[in-house]
């Protein structure tokens, strides 16, 4: 999901450094090496479940959920109308003598429990619509092998129950639920769907539409959190065939493959469609002058759209008839196709607009493909609507008022969500530093290579990042679920934190080689599986060759800071003559991190010198000894500004300094 601090990030930073709320004394040195190093990290051992290496274990298991809905819109009163079939499989090798089914829709319910904590200035609720929110669910049935089942139910908030008067079958038996429900689409479902007008239409983006099951995993069993809004989602991995019946005059663009074009598309679009599958340059399907055109839809009542996407977690649509429809071809590094998509109103088209959506959605699916793991979906489709930024597979949501910049960061990172955690499935419910702090990061390299760097992301000034935000107490914990935060500082603790953790471990740490190295095979073993963070911490260990216990305890598990100082510069002479220098850096507080010294020597001479972070194994201080026969006339810490010291007052010494 798109967050409003990427845009003000730059600002608080300045400002939290000005007015630091937590004092940076002169102190002892708080650093603790045997806490930082200790060799007592993982509490438990791999298992044939979940290896030590961080893979799946040699029985690793994993439920499995098909959808078939059939809906329809309703758009006088912004209602979607349904009927599913949910095909459930238990692979687990325990018998399941009850279910559980998420109901995000519930959350906007006037009595809901997400509705009873969420301030009323949040973007996580309904923002004070007056409206009849949450499912009205009737005609529900389990049965098995075409035979009905007993069973009861029991619907608490954003959760329900189906109690089985007989168990699952472990090791692959499986039932099928049936029912009809109801719901009215708000305009503003916490930032993740919801309906616009525009001059020409109601653009409806329709999401977390449909009863999902929970995750039934190997490490707590059933995931009932609620739906409280800020925590997003956790969801098995299936097959989803949906239709949707809407008025004629709409398109409809949603998850997966359009199955029926030559039904809902008239005869030009249809070629359009079918050119754009194999052309570069955006294709106008149906353009800006059209969208006014009733010859523009073929003239019937109702059009159904039907659509389907395979091993997936999830779906959403949207359906409007105020939509240009541009595509064009994406081409992937396996030799496939897939095709990049932009639904959006007349409001938002032109080159510093969505007029470019293609052209970004192109890149951004193209980059990732090549650099991490190849899109895995038919379709890529951006719909620009009154949603900030959200991501579901194949399809985003994005802020209709976009512009230039900013337009492309909104859809490079909703599209960056497919491979955290469309395709990597981690628990965003409880972790979601594991699916926002990841897609940040990526969506930096991305921004960087994109038309030769175009929107490349300005330099972070790290030092001002550690002074203002890394260790400062107002933030929480990165481990704590993302609806325990406060929500202005969701921005730092799930977004920025992890991102610049996995900057400083691959540019630093690591080096590129080896970081990228261990990070694809942490996508590739997690594919469309269900990782913790302890199983991410095992495969980069592993395949990078490193203990880095000690920095996953600095930046994830605790809060921690980090001061190097210098503490005093000598010569060494050699028979009257200097033949090096002595530099001492004592480390202050907790976070350990590689010593980067900047020395300039008489005749201008600048040198980087970098010691590994193992020298703090067993020590608060480490002397470098630096060769030469200059004098040294300057000597900086982190002279590049890319690590988060947060006290820059000991970072430099000069000559004739006592």
């Amino acid at each position: 999901m798109q967050n409003t601090f990427l845009k003000t990030l730059t600002v608080v930073i300045a400002v939290l450094y000005a007015q630091l709320s937590f004092a940076q004394e002169k102190v002892a040195s708080k650093y603790v090496p045997e806490e930082a190093f200790s060799p007592l990290f993982y509490t438990q051992n791999g298992n044939e479940y979940r290896s030590a290496s961080g893979a799946p274990g040699p029985k690793y298991w994993q439920n499995r959920v098909d959808y078939n809905i059939s809906a329809n819109l309703d758009e006088a009163t912004n209602k979607v109308k349904a009927t599913i079939t949910i095909t459930y499989k238990n692979n687990s090798p325990e018998k399941l003598p009850y279910l559980w089914l998420q109901l995000d829709q519930n959350s906007f319910k006037s009595d809901s429990r997400g509705l009873a904590i969420t301030p009323a200035r949040s973007r996580y609720g309904a923002q004070g619509e007056k409206f009849s929110g949450g499912y009205d669910i009737t005609n529900l049935s389990v049965s098995q092998k075409a035979k009905a089942v007993k069973f009861t139910s029991l619907v608490e908030d954003t959760r329900m129950q189906i109690r089985l008067d007989q168990p699952m079958a472990a090791n692959g038996d499986v039932v099928v639920i049936k029912m009809d429900y109801v719901y009215e689409i708000p305009v503003l479902g916490s930032d993740r769907t919801g309906h616009l007008t525009t001059k020409n239409g109601e653009i409806f983006a329709v999401a977390q539409w449909f009863p999902r099951m929970s995750v039934y995993d190997d490490i707590l069993g059933w995931n009932t959190l609620p739906y409280w809004g800020a925590g997003e989602f956790y969801c098995e991995y299936g097959d989803i065939t949906f239709d949707v019946t809407v008025p004629g005059n709409h398109i409809v663009m949603g998850s997966g493959e359009l199955l029926n074009p030559q039904e809902v598309f008239t005869a030009e679009q249809l070629k359009r469609w079918n050119e754009a599958k194999n052309s570069d340059k955006t294709i106008h399907i149906r353009s800006e002058a059209e969208v006014t055109d009733p010859k523009s839809r073929p003239a019937k009542d109702k059009l159904t759209w039907k659509f389907k996407i395979t091993n997936t977690r999830d779906a959403a649509w949207s359906s409007s008839k105020a939509f240009v429809l541009d595509a064009a071809s994406i081409n992937l590094p396996s030799g496939k196709k897939s095709l990049a998509v932009s639904a959006h109103p007349v409001e938002s088209n032109g080159v510093d607009g969505y007029g470019r959506a293609v052209e970004y959605v192109k890149a951004s699916i193209e980059h990732y493909s090549k650099m991490w793991y190849e899109y895995p979906y038919p379709m890529a489709v951006n719909v620009a609507t009154n949603i900030g930024g959200m991501e579901y597979p194949g399809i985003v949501f994005c802020g209709w008022k976009a512009k230039k910049g900013d337009a492309w960061g909104v859809i490079d990172h909703e599209f960056g969500h497919i491979w955290f955690p469309m395709i990597v499935g981690s628990n965003e419910r409880k972790f979601g530093w594991m699916d926002e702090g990841f897609n940040t990061f990526i969506n930096d390299l991305s921004s960087t290579e994109f038309n030769n760097g175009e929107y490349k992301p300005r330099q972070m000034n790290m030092n001002a990042i550690g002074k203002a935000i890394i260790g400062n107490p107002k933030f929480e914990n990165m481990m704590l679920m993302p609806d325990g935060m406060a929500e202005n500082n969701i921005g730092y603790n799930l977004y920025y934190k992890p991102s610049w953790a996995l900057h400083i471990l691959r540019d630093q740490i690591l080096g590129k080689d080896r970081f990228d190295y261990a990070f694809k095979e942490y996508i590739n073993n997690w594919a469309y599986k269900h990782p913790t963070p302890w199983d991410f911490f095992r495969t980069m260990e592993n395949a990078a060759g490193e203990d880095l216990s000690w920095f996953w305890k600095s930046w994830f598990i605790n809060n921690w800071k980090m001061d190097q100082g210098i503490a005093e510069v000598k010569e060494v002479k050699n028979n009257g003559a200097i033949s090096a220098y002595t530099i001492k850096v004592d480390n202050l507080d907790k976070m350990p991190l590689p010593i980067i010294l900047g020395i300039k020597t008489k005749s201008g001479k600048t040198e980087i010198v970098k010691v590994a972070a193992d020298v703090w194994m067993k020590n608060t201080s480490w002397v470098v000894n630096y060769p030469t026969t200059e004098e040294v006339v300057e000597v900086v810490l982190d002279p590049q500004q890319v690590l988060p010291d947060s006290n820059t007052d000991n970072n430099r010494w000069t000559v004739g300094r006592n």
